[in-house]
């Protein structure tokens, strides 16, 4: 698989791209808000390149990528990866570059401020911040709502009790309020601190509506400068981000597995957390046996990590437990949290790797994309036979008014348009899709029946659980219950609906099967909305030219092979009009045009 393929697979949401040489080793790390456009503009236009950045390029043998929730997520898994494998082509753009943590000091009246130091001294750490400005403002909101100490002292209970301390400027101008001297109690100071601490975790509401409430009231007082204040504080913490999954403090020295099955193929996702930092990710793949459980795919895959590695963390987190033990590893399943939240990513990876290599394989051979999708269907609707032949109905009618119906046909999963059919609904009078889905299959498969023609191993219905039932009825009256399997495709939630079944299905959305069935439910739609636009249209043609008495069909088609529509046919010349079908027949037509004239645009009315 070349570059350009790999690129047009990419997905286009916020992430970290890695660049590799022809003997595997990553020679620049990079980030992106949309991870398809980014890496692609490297490739589309290298004249528009410094010297350094095509020299880069003309060394890139792989691309890896890693997907994550947000563009500050992006940059701060790019600063962890760069520091761990130092690439060639970052080295000396970054530097050992950290971020910014505001921090809760563990001491008496505890101090809150801005460091780029992680201590693990028992005090509580909030961010990274990808930006130093953001941090530094909402350090200026905390300090503004609660005036805490700034000092560096020591207030010990017995320091404070002797008057070991004074006041220093900051009690009289208030921005602290004198701990140092007991002006304020410890459990009302430590309560403020609470309060900072569900700020910074995001427990913003009651706060929010508080500044809502002061912000209205400054300007019904016309107090705007007051108001605009407020209403900064108002942005500042609804744009506020508390933590990041990237980096965390709470979670340390972590290997997080993920897996997602496709029939036999197995798509794995690896991340390992040490300080509190994602510094590893990695994608694999393997094929299982029929036989083999997926608890022990899973032990084979933590396996195959520790012997690349070397080592496996204390810690893993799983989406269910392997089928044997690590002995001193302490492996298991998070049900909520930060830890659930890591599970999650490494899920979203191990899908997109999915993606990305499914893609990849049906650009390069497409036979065997349809055949996969195949196998995949058969195995998701527990049908007896593969579904190489499969046919889709749909109806199409304006408010009962021109019925229709389409029938598209499918085999080894590529339209077979030749085997198309269309059908006028005969016997079914105004919007009665049910009915009329009952009429076209009975139709369709009698007829098959009676030409001894091939029949499909699945039928189906775009429609609900009523046209599905009533097309079942179609083919229990026929006998083809038990041959034939038939299903139906629900719009709304792309459920699948089986006859007798209550419980609806829902594939993954990006599985073959699901798509292989909207793909069938779309071609029907498309080519059943053709044949009722041509029918619809000839009706309203008809409509104006053979209410004229004297006009029969033979003139029609003259005149329109002529001049194509009805409109022109208006705006010729007299003459011209007596030349083609006689002086007798252009009168009737000048008669009738006259008579219908609206005076303005000239148009017919369409009946």
């Amino acid at each position: 698989m070349n570059l350009k393929d790999k690129i047009i697979t990419l997905p286009e949401g916020p992430g970290v791209y890695r660049f590799l040489n022809s003997e595997g080793v990553i020679i620049y790390i990079g980030k992106a808000k949309n991870l398809k456009k980014r890496v692609s503009q490297y490739f589309v236009s290298p004249d528009r390149l410094s010297t350094k950045t095509r020299v880069l390029v003309s060394k890139i043998a792989d691309i890896e990528h890693t997907v994550v929730e947000t563009e500050q997520d992006a940059l701060l898994l790019e600063n962890n990866l760069i520091k761990r494998y130092q690439p060639k082509y970052n080295i000396l753009l970054k530097d050992g570059k950290s971020y910014p943590w505001i921090c809760i000091k563990n001491e008496p009246y505890p101090r809150v401020f801005l460091t780029r130091k992680f201590v693990k001294d028992g005090s509580l750490y909030f961010g990274p911040y990808s930006s130093v400005m953001h941090a530094r403002q909402l350090i200026d909101l905390i300090h503004s709502l609660y005036p805490l100490r700034t000092c560096t002292l020591d207030l010990n209970e017995e320091g404070i009790k002797s008057g070991k301390f004074k006041a220093c400027l900051n009690l009289h101008i208030h921005k602290c309020q004198g701990p140092c001297i007991r002006n304020i109690g410890e459990e009302e100071y430590n309560a403020q601190i609470a309060a900072i601490k569900n700020l910074l975790k995001g427990d913003t509401g009651e706060l929010i509506r508080d500044f809502k409430a002061k912000m209205q009231e400054a300007a019904r007082e016309l107090d705007f400068e007051q108001a605009q204040r407020y209403k900064e504080r108002l942005e500042l913490l609804q744009n506020h981000y508390s933590k990041s999954l990237i980096v965390h403090p709470s979670i340390s020295d972590i290997d997080v597995f993920s897996m997602v099955f496709d029939n036999y193929r197995v798509f794995a996702n690896f991340m390992r957390l040490h300080n509190g930092c994602i510094i590893q990710t990695a994608n694999l793949e393997f094929k299982t046996n029929i036989e083999e459980e997926k608890e022990a795919v899973l032990s084979h895959f933590i396996m195959e990590i520790f012997s690349l590695t070397g080592s496996l963390s204390s810690e893993i987190l799983v989406p269910f437990l392997p089928d044997q033990e690590f002995e001193g590893k302490n492996i298991h399943i998070p049900l909520r949290g930060d830890k659930s939240n890591l599970l999650e990513l490494s899920v979203k990876n191990a899908n997109a790797f999915k993606f990305h290599k499914l893609k990849q394989e049906e650009i390069k051979n497409p036979e065997e994309s349809k055949n996969r999708a195949i196998i995949s269907l058969k195995q998701d609707l527990h049908l007896e036979h593969f579904p190489v032949h499969i046919e889709c109905f749909d109806n199409s009618n304006i408010q009962g008014t021109y019925p229709v119906a389409s029938c598209v046909v499918f085999k080894n999963g590529r339209p077979s348009k030749k085997d198309y059919r269309h059908f006028n609904i005969k016997t079914v009078v105004g919007a009665n899709d049910f009915a009329s889905m009952r009429e076209v299959v009975y139709r369709r498969y009698s007829r098959l029946l009676a030409e001894e023609g091939e029949l499909p191993q699945l039928i189906l219905i775009d429609g609900g659980r009523g046209q599905l039932n009533f097309a079942y009825d179609a083919l229990t009256e026929l006998g083809l219950q038990h041959t034939i399997a038939i299903i139906g495709i629900a719009k709304r939630l792309e459920e699948i609906i089986i006859p007798g079944d209550p419980t609806p299905l829902f594939l993954d959305k990006n599985s073959l099967s699901l798509k292989l069935l909207m793909n069938l439910r779309d071609e029907a739609h498309r080519f059943g909305i053709t044949h009722h636009r041509s029918k619809r249209s000839k009706a309203q043609i008809n409509s104006v030219l053979r209410e004229i008495k004297g006009i029969g069909q033979v003139t029609e088609q003259k005149l329109l092979q002529r001049y194509k529509s009805v409109k022109r046919i208006r705006e010729a010349p007299f003459e011209e009009i007596a030349a083609l079908v006689g002086r007798k027949t252009a009168t009737l037509l000048s008669d009738y045009f006259r008579k219908h004239s609206t005076g303005t645009s000239g148009d017919l009315p369409v009946e």
